[in-house]
């Protein structure tokens, strides 16, 4: 693997080009879904469905009461 320290590691590569618009690029699918993670915070996402590589349905979210300072 050739591993440029200033560039870091190549892409990966994908299966399906059309799944990902442009490299660096996320589709708002991807996006909206880490903001409703950041937004969770703490919890569990048990089932994620995935279509043609983006998420669709977080079908069962439960969500952690912390109580540490």
């Amino acid at each position: 693997m050739n591993d440029d320290p200033v560039k870091g590691p190549p892409p990966p590569r994908n299966r399906q080009a059309s799944a990902t618009p442009a490299y660096g690029k996320l589709p708002s699918a991807w996006v909206d879904f880490i903001r409703y993670c950041q937004e969770m915070r703490y919890g569990e996402i048990e089932r994620l469905c995935i279509q043609d590589g983006l998420p669709v349905l977080a079908e069962t979210t439960r969500q952690k009461v912390k109580f540490t300072s």
